[in-house]
Protein backbone atom coordinates (compact mmCIF):
# COMPACT_ATOMS: atom_id res chain seq x y z
CA UNK A 1 0.00 0.00 0.00
CA UNK A 2 1.29 3.49 -0.97
CA UNK A 3 1.37 5.96 1.76
CA UNK A 4 0.47 9.54 1.56
CA UNK A 5 2.40 12.35 3.40
CA UNK A 6 0.56 14.08 5.84
CA UNK A 7 1.24 17.34 4.34
CA UNK A 8 0.35 16.62 0.83
CA UNK A 9 -1.86 18.37 -1.45
CA UNK A 10 -5.31 16.57 -2.08
CA UNK A 11 -5.33 14.11 -4.75
CA UNK A 12 -6.06 14.38 -8.55
CA UNK A 13 -7.32 12.20 -10.84
CA UNK A 14 -5.32 12.42 -13.96
CA UNK A 15 -7.25 13.36 -17.42
CA UNK A 16 -7.12 10.40 -19.36
CA UNK A 17 -4.54 10.95 -22.21
CA UNK A 18 -6.30 10.90 -25.67
CA UNK A 19 -6.11 7.76 -27.63
CA UNK A 20 -3.45 7.60 -30.74
CA UNK A 21 -6.82 6.80 -33.13
CA UNK A 22 -8.60 9.90 -30.94
CA UNK A 23 -5.50 12.31 -31.92
CA UNK A 24 -5.46 11.06 -35.59
CA UNK A 25 -9.11 11.32 -35.79
CA UNK A 26 -9.25 15.06 -34.12
CA UNK A 27 -6.15 16.17 -36.18
CA UNK A 28 -7.76 15.32 -39.54
CA UNK A 29 -10.69 16.69 -38.49
CA UNK A 30 -8.64 20.26 -37.60
CA UNK A 31 -9.75 23.56 -39.81
CA UNK A 32 -12.86 21.71 -40.85
CA UNK A 33 -16.24 22.43 -41.79
CA UNK A 34 -18.71 19.68 -41.22
CA UNK A 35 -22.42 19.90 -41.34
CA UNK A 36 -23.77 18.14 -38.10
CA UNK A 37 -26.83 18.66 -36.37
CA UNK A 38 -27.10 19.42 -32.80
CA UNK A 39 -27.23 15.89 -31.49
CA UNK A 40 -23.57 15.37 -33.52
CA UNK A 41 -22.45 18.39 -32.72
CA UNK A 42 -22.93 18.07 -29.00
CA UNK A 43 -21.30 14.71 -29.01
CA UNK A 44 -18.15 16.06 -30.74
CA UNK A 45 -17.94 18.84 -28.65
CA UNK A 46 -17.74 15.73 -25.37
CA UNK A 47 -14.93 14.00 -27.49
CA UNK A 48 -13.27 17.17 -27.93
CA UNK A 49 -13.76 17.56 -23.75
CA UNK A 50 -12.14 14.30 -23.77
CA UNK A 51 -14.74 13.38 -20.94
CA UNK A 52 -13.97 10.62 -18.37
CA UNK A 53 -17.28 9.32 -18.11
CA UNK A 54 -20.29 8.87 -19.79
CA UNK A 55 -23.90 8.03 -18.70
CA UNK A 56 -26.81 7.16 -20.47
CA UNK A 57 -30.37 6.29 -20.56
CA UNK A 58 -31.86 6.02 -24.27
CA UNK A 59 -34.76 8.62 -24.91
CA UNK A 60 -35.18 11.18 -28.02
CA UNK A 61 -34.34 13.09 -29.51
CA UNK A 62 -31.08 13.62 -27.06
CA UNK A 63 -30.85 9.57 -28.25
CA UNK A 64 -28.18 10.41 -30.75
CA UNK A 65 -25.66 12.16 -28.81
CA UNK A 66 -25.40 9.37 -26.76
CA UNK A 67 -25.26 7.15 -29.91
CA UNK A 68 -22.65 9.06 -31.37
CA UNK A 69 -20.65 9.27 -28.06
CA UNK A 70 -20.64 5.33 -27.94
CA UNK A 71 -19.20 5.03 -31.23
CA UNK A 72 -16.41 7.05 -30.49
CA UNK A 73 -15.60 4.87 -27.76
CA UNK A 74 -16.32 1.58 -29.54
CA UNK A 75 -13.67 2.87 -32.56
CA UNK A 76 -10.95 3.56 -30.10
CA UNK A 77 -11.59 7.46 -30.38
CA UNK A 78 -12.60 8.19 -27.16
CA UNK A 79 -11.22 6.32 -24.19
CA UNK A 80 -14.29 6.67 -21.54
CA UNK A 81 -15.92 4.76 -19.17
CA UNK A 82 -19.48 4.30 -20.98
CA UNK A 83 -22.48 3.29 -18.83
CA UNK A 84 -25.56 2.11 -19.89
CA UNK A 85 -27.83 3.07 -16.87
CA UNK A 86 -31.45 1.30 -16.23
CA UNK A 87 -33.37 4.91 -15.48
CA UNK A 88 -32.59 8.47 -15.58
CA UNK A 89 -32.43 8.55 -11.81
CA UNK A 90 -29.44 6.27 -11.85
CA UNK A 91 -27.96 7.72 -14.57
CA UNK A 92 -27.49 11.35 -13.23
CA UNK A 93 -26.57 9.12 -9.85
CA UNK A 94 -23.73 7.64 -11.81
CA UNK A 95 -22.46 10.85 -13.26
CA UNK A 96 -22.71 12.32 -10.32
CA UNK A 97 -20.31 9.53 -8.52
CA UNK A 98 -17.87 9.97 -11.05
CA UNK A 99 -17.57 13.52 -10.67
CA UNK A 100 -17.24 13.21 -7.38
CA UNK A 101 -14.33 11.61 -7.95
CA UNK A 102 -12.49 14.12 -10.14
CA UNK A 103 -13.94 12.12 -13.61
CA UNK A 104 -15.41 14.85 -16.25
CA UNK A 105 -18.50 13.37 -16.33
CA UNK A 106 -21.41 13.67 -18.92
CA UNK A 107 -24.82 13.04 -19.06
CA UNK A 108 -28.17 14.19 -20.30
CA UNK A 109 -31.73 13.46 -21.32
CA UNK A 110 -35.09 14.88 -22.79
CA UNK A 111 -38.61 15.27 -21.62
CA UNK A 112 -39.78 13.21 -19.03
CA UNK A 113 -36.05 11.71 -18.79
CA UNK A 114 -35.31 14.88 -17.09
CA UNK A 115 -38.32 14.96 -14.97
CA UNK A 116 -37.72 11.30 -13.94
CA UNK A 117 -34.32 11.97 -12.69
CA UNK A 118 -35.44 15.01 -10.89
CA UNK A 119 -34.07 14.26 -7.03
CA UNK A 120 -30.23 14.81 -7.94
CA UNK A 121 -30.11 18.14 -9.68
CA UNK A 122 -29.88 19.83 -6.02
CA UNK A 123 -28.00 16.79 -4.62
CA UNK A 124 -25.76 17.40 -7.33
CA UNK A 125 -25.12 21.27 -7.78
CA UNK A 126 -25.25 21.24 -3.44
CA UNK A 127 -22.05 18.75 -3.27
CA UNK A 128 -20.89 21.23 -5.78
CA UNK A 129 -19.83 18.84 -8.61
CA UNK A 130 -19.52 20.61 -12.08
CA UNK A 131 -21.13 17.62 -14.65
CA UNK A 132 -22.50 18.75 -17.93
CA UNK A 133 -25.94 17.30 -18.80
CA UNK A 134 -27.08 17.55 -22.31
CA UNK A 135 -30.95 18.15 -23.05
CA UNK A 136 -32.71 18.33 -26.70
CA UNK A 137 -36.03 19.38 -25.38
CA UNK A 138 -39.23 17.85 -25.71
CA UNK A 139 -42.50 18.34 -24.62
CA UNK A 140 -43.48 16.77 -21.51
CA UNK A 141 -46.79 14.22 -21.21
CA UNK A 142 -49.11 15.11 -22.52
CA UNK A 143 -48.93 15.20 -25.20
CA UNK A 144 -44.87 13.70 -24.66
CA UNK A 145 -44.11 15.14 -28.76
CA UNK A 146 -40.67 14.74 -30.26
CA UNK A 147 -40.02 18.32 -30.97
CA UNK A 148 -39.36 20.88 -28.17
CA UNK A 149 -40.97 22.77 -25.51
CA UNK A 150 -38.59 23.89 -23.11
CA UNK A 151 -40.81 22.63 -20.03
CA UNK A 152 -38.74 20.01 -19.63
CA UNK A 153 -35.35 21.91 -18.61
CA UNK A 154 -37.28 25.03 -17.37
CA UNK A 155 -38.63 22.83 -14.57
CA UNK A 156 -35.05 22.45 -12.34
CA UNK A 157 -34.47 26.24 -12.88
CA UNK A 158 -34.35 26.43 -10.21
CA UNK A 159 -32.13 23.59 -8.28
CA UNK A 160 -28.72 25.50 -8.79
CA UNK A 161 -27.58 24.46 -12.12
CA UNK A 162 -26.08 26.51 -14.87
CA UNK A 163 -28.49 26.59 -18.09
CA UNK A 164 -28.71 28.14 -21.72
CA UNK A 165 -29.77 27.29 -24.78
CA UNK A 166 -28.03 26.90 -28.37
CA UNK A 167 -29.78 28.23 -31.15
CA UNK A 168 -27.71 26.45 -33.71
CA UNK A 169 -25.53 23.33 -33.72
CA UNK A 170 -22.62 25.53 -33.78
CA UNK A 171 -23.69 26.96 -30.42
CA UNK A 172 -24.33 23.47 -29.28
CA UNK A 173 -20.70 22.93 -29.85
CA UNK A 174 -19.59 25.78 -28.30
CA UNK A 175 -21.42 26.19 -25.66
CA UNK A 176 -20.57 22.68 -24.58
CA UNK A 177 -17.03 23.50 -24.38
CA UNK A 178 -17.86 26.69 -22.75
CA UNK A 179 -20.19 25.42 -20.05
CA UNK A 180 -17.65 22.83 -18.66
CA UNK A 181 -14.84 25.89 -18.68
CA UNK A 182 -17.36 28.13 -16.79
CA UNK A 183 -18.88 25.14 -14.58
CA UNK A 184 -14.99 23.39 -13.44
CA UNK A 185 -13.46 27.35 -12.61
CA UNK A 186 -12.86 27.13 -8.57
CA UNK A 187 -15.01 29.95 -8.34
CA UNK A 188 -18.22 28.78 -10.06
CA UNK A 189 -18.12 24.71 -9.05
CA UNK A 190 -21.75 23.74 -10.77
CA UNK A 191 -23.22 21.69 -12.63
CA UNK A 192 -24.77 22.83 -16.17
CA UNK A 193 -27.86 22.18 -18.32
CA UNK A 194 -26.76 22.84 -22.47
CA UNK A 195 -29.79 22.85 -24.09
CA UNK A 196 -31.14 22.86 -27.16
CA UNK A 197 -34.32 22.60 -28.85
CA UNK A 198 -35.96 18.84 -29.80
CA UNK A 199 -35.58 18.38 -33.98
CA UNK A 200 -35.16 22.20 -34.29
CA UNK A 201 -31.90 21.84 -33.24
CA UNK A 202 -31.27 18.43 -32.09
CA UNK A 203 -31.90 16.89 -35.83
CA UNK A 204 -31.18 19.94 -38.52
CA UNK A 205 -28.04 19.98 -39.89
CA UNK A 206 -25.57 23.04 -39.86
CA UNK A 207 -22.46 23.64 -40.30
CA UNK A 208 -20.32 23.91 -37.15
CA UNK A 209 -16.45 24.54 -37.91
CA UNK A 210 -14.18 21.59 -35.99
CA UNK A 211 -10.83 23.77 -34.35
CA UNK A 212 -7.55 21.87 -33.08
CA UNK A 213 -7.82 19.85 -30.39
CA UNK A 214 -4.81 22.20 -28.93
CA UNK A 215 -6.98 25.07 -29.11
CA UNK A 216 -9.44 23.01 -26.64
CA UNK A 217 -6.99 22.16 -24.56
CA UNK A 218 -5.92 26.15 -24.19
CA UNK A 219 -9.35 26.71 -23.42
CA UNK A 220 -9.95 24.10 -21.76
CA UNK A 221 -7.71 22.47 -18.71
CA UNK A 222 -7.86 19.09 -17.14
CA UNK A 223 -10.31 19.24 -14.60
CA UNK A 224 -9.28 19.16 -11.38
CA UNK A 225 -12.31 19.15 -8.14
CA UNK A 226 -10.55 20.59 -4.97
CA UNK A 227 -11.99 18.05 -2.80
CA UNK A 228 -12.16 14.23 -4.78
CA UNK A 229 -13.49 11.44 -3.51
CA UNK A 230 -10.63 9.25 -2.52
CA UNK A 231 -9.44 6.66 -0.65
CA UNK A 232 -6.03 7.80 0.01
CA UNK A 233 -7.47 10.93 1.44
CA UNK A 234 -11.13 10.52 2.85
CA UNK A 235 -13.54 13.05 2.60
CA UNK A 236 -17.61 13.27 3.31
CA UNK A 237 -20.21 14.26 0.44
CA UNK A 238 -23.41 14.13 0.65
CA UNK A 239 -26.96 16.16 1.24
CA UNK A 240 -27.89 14.93 4.53
CA UNK A 241 -26.81 17.41 6.78
CA UNK A 242 -27.71 19.20 10.53
CA UNK A 243 -30.10 21.70 10.35
CA UNK A 244 -28.24 24.54 10.98
CA UNK A 245 -25.80 23.62 8.62
CA UNK A 246 -28.59 24.17 5.87
CA UNK A 247 -28.80 27.87 5.64
CA UNK A 248 -24.38 28.23 4.75
CA UNK A 249 -25.06 26.02 2.35
CA UNK A 250 -27.92 27.65 0.48
CA UNK A 251 -25.89 30.90 1.03
CA UNK A 252 -22.65 29.22 -0.78
CA UNK A 253 -25.21 27.99 -3.58
CA UNK A 254 -26.73 31.38 -4.22
CA UNK A 255 -23.51 33.26 -4.13
CA UNK A 256 -21.56 30.40 -6.64
CA UNK A 257 -24.69 31.42 -9.23
CA UNK A 258 -24.16 35.08 -8.60
CA UNK A 259 -20.42 34.67 -9.09
CA UNK A 260 -20.40 32.98 -12.23
CA UNK A 261 -22.03 36.30 -14.22
CA UNK A 262 -18.70 37.34 -14.13
CA UNK A 263 -17.22 33.97 -14.50
CA UNK A 264 -19.64 33.83 -17.74
CA UNK A 265 -18.27 37.17 -19.44
CA UNK A 266 -14.60 36.30 -18.76
CA UNK A 267 -14.85 32.70 -20.14
CA UNK A 268 -17.06 34.01 -23.24
CA UNK A 269 -14.05 36.46 -23.78
CA UNK A 270 -11.58 33.89 -23.89
CA UNK A 271 -13.62 31.51 -26.02
CA UNK A 272 -13.57 34.13 -28.87
CA UNK A 273 -9.63 34.74 -28.17
CA UNK A 274 -8.83 31.47 -28.66
CA UNK A 275 -11.57 30.17 -31.37
CA UNK A 276 -12.22 33.69 -33.27
CA UNK A 277 -15.88 33.08 -32.73
CA UNK A 278 -17.37 35.70 -30.58
CA UNK A 279 -21.12 35.62 -28.41
CA UNK A 280 -22.35 38.15 -26.59
CA UNK A 281 -22.33 37.54 -22.92
CA UNK A 282 -25.88 36.92 -21.76
CA UNK A 283 -28.12 38.72 -24.37
CA UNK A 284 -28.70 38.89 -28.27
CA UNK A 285 -29.51 42.41 -28.80
CA UNK A 286 -30.42 42.70 -32.32
CA UNK A 287 -32.37 45.32 -33.77
CA UNK A 288 -32.92 46.79 -30.69
CA UNK A 289 -31.16 50.31 -30.90
CA UNK A 290 -34.17 52.33 -32.15
CA UNK A 291 -36.70 49.51 -31.52
CA UNK A 292 -40.28 50.47 -30.19
CA UNK A 293 -41.47 46.68 -29.47
CA UNK A 294 -39.25 43.98 -28.82
CA UNK A 295 -39.71 40.34 -28.60
CA UNK A 296 -37.54 38.33 -25.97
CA UNK A 297 -36.59 34.37 -26.92
CA UNK A 298 -34.87 31.73 -26.19
CA UNK A 299 -33.71 28.24 -28.35
CA UNK A 300 -33.68 27.74 -32.15
CA UNK A 301 -37.12 29.69 -33.10
CA UNK A 302 -35.10 32.90 -32.67
CA UNK A 303 -33.36 31.96 -35.59
CA UNK A 304 -37.53 32.34 -37.23
CA UNK A 305 -37.56 35.28 -35.14
CA UNK A 306 -34.40 36.93 -36.29
CA UNK A 307 -35.97 36.47 -40.06
CA UNK A 308 -39.40 37.99 -38.81
CA UNK A 309 -38.03 40.97 -37.23
CA UNK A 310 -35.84 41.49 -40.20
CA UNK A 311 -39.27 41.34 -43.01
CA UNK A 312 -41.10 43.71 -40.30
CA UNK A 313 -38.31 46.05 -40.44
CA UNK A 314 -38.52 46.41 -44.45
CA UNK A 315 -42.19 47.30 -43.67
CA UNK A 316 -40.84 50.05 -41.39
CA UNK A 317 -42.10 47.96 -38.00
CA UNK A 318 -39.07 49.32 -35.59
CA UNK A 319 -39.20 45.88 -33.52
CA UNK A 320 -36.29 44.09 -32.38
CA UNK A 321 -34.95 40.75 -30.46
CA UNK A 322 -33.26 39.95 -27.12
CA UNK A 323 -32.09 36.38 -27.12
CA UNK A 324 -31.16 34.99 -24.07
CA UNK A 325 -27.87 33.11 -24.63
CA UNK A 326 -28.30 31.80 -20.37
CA UNK A 327 -31.06 31.68 -18.33
CA UNK A 328 -29.48 30.81 -15.24
CA UNK A 329 -28.14 32.61 -13.79
CA UNK A 330 -30.64 34.97 -15.28
CA UNK A 331 -29.05 38.34 -17.29
CA UNK A 332 -31.27 40.81 -15.31
CA UNK A 333 -28.43 43.67 -15.78
CA UNK A 334 -28.06 42.52 -19.65
CA UNK A 335 -31.75 42.73 -20.44
CA UNK A 336 -32.39 45.73 -18.68
CA UNK A 337 -29.53 47.47 -21.28
CA UNK A 338 -31.03 45.44 -23.93
CA UNK A 339 -34.53 46.85 -24.00
CA UNK A 340 -33.90 50.74 -22.39
CA UNK A 341 -35.94 52.27 -24.40
CA UNK A 342 -38.72 49.96 -25.64
CA UNK A 343 -42.07 50.61 -25.18
CA UNK A 344 -43.24 47.16 -25.04
CA UNK A 345 -42.00 43.96 -24.73
CA UNK A 346 -43.32 40.00 -25.23
CA UNK A 347 -41.58 37.22 -24.24
CA UNK A 348 -42.24 34.08 -26.16
CA UNK A 349 -42.72 31.39 -24.04
CA UNK A 350 -42.25 28.07 -25.04
CA UNK A 351 -43.10 26.46 -21.91
CA UNK A 352 -45.91 26.47 -19.46
CA UNK A 353 -45.70 27.87 -16.23
CA UNK A 354 -49.15 27.06 -14.72
CA UNK A 355 -51.08 28.80 -12.38
CA UNK A 356 -48.15 31.27 -12.02
CA UNK A 357 -48.88 35.73 -11.95
CA UNK A 358 -49.13 35.48 -15.92
CA UNK A 359 -51.35 32.19 -16.14
CA UNK A 360 -48.54 31.53 -19.48
CA UNK A 361 -44.64 30.92 -19.21
CA UNK A 362 -42.32 31.10 -16.79
CA UNK A 363 -39.74 32.95 -18.31
CA UNK A 364 -42.05 36.48 -18.22
CA UNK A 365 -41.77 36.76 -14.76
CA UNK A 366 -37.99 36.88 -14.36
CA UNK A 367 -38.23 39.31 -17.16
CA UNK A 368 -40.83 41.35 -15.74
CA UNK A 369 -39.00 41.23 -12.50
CA UNK A 370 -35.40 42.75 -13.81
CA UNK A 371 -37.61 45.34 -15.59
CA UNK A 372 -39.51 46.46 -13.10
CA UNK A 373 -35.35 47.87 -11.59
CA UNK A 374 -35.08 49.37 -14.98
CA UNK A 375 -34.16 53.02 -14.08
CA UNK A 376 -36.29 55.32 -16.41
CA UNK A 377 -39.33 54.36 -18.44
CA UNK A 378 -40.36 50.98 -17.49
CA UNK A 379 -41.72 48.89 -20.68
CA UNK A 380 -45.28 47.25 -21.07
CA UNK A 381 -44.93 43.42 -20.53
CA UNK A 382 -46.52 40.53 -21.71
CA UNK A 383 -46.20 37.03 -23.29
CA UNK A 384 -47.09 34.98 -26.52
CA UNK A 385 -47.18 30.78 -25.45
CA UNK A 386 -46.12 29.69 -28.63
CA UNK A 387 -44.34 26.29 -29.94
CA UNK A 388 -46.12 24.04 -27.09
CA UNK A 389 -46.58 20.76 -28.08
CA UNK A 390 -43.49 20.59 -30.20
CA UNK A 391 -44.84 23.16 -32.98
CA UNK A 392 -43.17 25.15 -35.50
CA UNK A 393 -43.25 29.03 -34.54
CA UNK A 394 -43.79 30.23 -38.39
CA UNK A 395 -43.09 34.12 -39.36
CA UNK A 396 -46.58 34.75 -39.58
CA UNK A 397 -47.51 34.10 -35.90
CA UNK A 398 -44.51 36.98 -34.91
CA UNK A 399 -46.18 38.94 -36.81
CA UNK A 400 -49.16 38.76 -35.14
CA UNK A 401 -46.87 39.24 -31.65
CA UNK A 402 -45.91 42.49 -33.17
CA UNK A 403 -49.20 43.59 -33.90
CA UNK A 404 -50.11 42.92 -30.26
CA UNK A 405 -47.54 44.99 -29.06
CA UNK A 406 -48.40 47.66 -31.41
CA UNK A 407 -51.79 47.72 -30.19
CA UNK A 408 -50.22 47.94 -26.44
CA UNK A 409 -48.26 50.94 -27.18
CA UNK A 410 -51.13 52.44 -28.89
CA UNK A 411 -53.21 51.79 -25.94
CA UNK A 412 -50.78 52.33 -23.03
CA UNK A 413 -51.44 49.00 -21.50
CA UNK A 414 -51.20 45.63 -22.53
CA UNK A 415 -54.56 43.62 -23.11
CA UNK A 416 -53.23 40.38 -20.90
CA UNK A 417 -50.15 39.10 -19.23
CA UNK A 418 -50.34 36.12 -21.44
CA UNK A 419 -51.40 35.48 -24.82
CA UNK A 420 -51.94 32.28 -26.87
CA UNK A 421 -50.70 32.42 -29.92
CA UNK A 422 -52.56 30.77 -32.93
CA UNK A 423 -56.10 30.49 -30.27
CA UNK A 424 -56.48 34.19 -30.16
CA UNK A 425 -57.86 37.18 -33.31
Amino acid sequence: MTSVPVDAGPPRLQRAIRTPEGETFLRGLAGTRVRQNGCAAAAYAALYANVDVITAYPIRPYTAIMMNLAQFVADGILDAEYLHADGEHSQFSAAFGAGSCGARAYTGSSGVGVTYGYEMYSIISGARIPIQMAIADRTLDPPGDFGSEHTDALCTRDMGWLMGWAATPQEVFDKSLLAYAIGEDPRVLLPQMVVQDGYFVSHIAGEVEMPAAAQVDEFLPPYQLPFPLDPRRPVSHGPQIHPEQGPPLQLERARAMEDAIPVIREKTDEFARVFGRRYPHFVESYRLEDADIALVISGGHAVTCRAAVNRMRAQGIKIGMARLLWVRPFPGDDLREALAGVRAVGVVETNLGLGGASYGGILSLDVTTALYHLDGPRPLVTSFMAGLGGETVPMAEFDWMAGKLGQAVERGRVEKAAHWVGFED
